[in-house]
């Protein structure tokens, strides 16, 4: 599920082979930058970048903490809608992504990160939810970047009212 491999190039001493891996691991840790960034500007086109068009995310995990009860979201167009006028104007959002860690295998990869993710309502910033989430991302080669095709979210923690920001049939992430 997670990435735990116990190095993090895995090229050897192939000069050529080791930038080749590098450039990889830059644009999918890009992928999920997208994905971050363009929920923060409410940019579809950015946020749409980062997924296949048959990418699904799940939130179930991470929603099922304060009793959520969303459905995995299926499609990229279907995920950039869902998510974006959940949050456009109701509420606004800043995501933090650290702890990457990526297995490149060949044409697919797998991306385990750590996302810190602040929802305030917009107007009303004492209303929020701040989670820290664990990604399980799936992902595939598209010429010389990286899409998601699959995306797990986890949550370990959160502070404040998560079912107000998300609601308990829906969701969000």
């Amino acid at each position: 599920m997670y990435v735990i491999d116990e190095h993090a190039v895995a090229a050897s001493e192939d000069g050529g082979a080791v930038v080749r891996e590098l450039r990889d691991r830059a644009e999918i840790l890009d992928a999920l930058y997208r994905f971050a960034l363009g929920q923060d500007l409410k940019d579809g086109a950015l946020f749409g970048s980062a997924f296949t068009a048959d990418a699904e995310l799940d939130f179930r995990p991470a929603a099922a903490k304060w009793g959520g009860r969303p459905p995995v979201l299926a499609g990229r167009d279907t995920i950039v809608t869902t998510i974006l006028a959940s949050f456009t104007g109701r509420i606004d959002t800043t995501h933090q992504v650290t702890n990457a860690r990526i297995a490149v295998r060949g044409d697919t990869a797998r991306l385990t990160a750590l996302v810190e993710a602040q929802h305030l309502v917009t107007g009303d910033h004492d209303t929020f939810a701040l989670l820290k989430n664990p990604y399980d991302v799936e992902l595939v080669r598209d010429g010389e970047r990286w899409l998601i095709r699959r995306m797990r979210i986890d949550n370990t923690w959160y502070i404040g009212d998560p079912a107000t920001i998300f609601g308990t049939e829906d969701g969000g992430a």
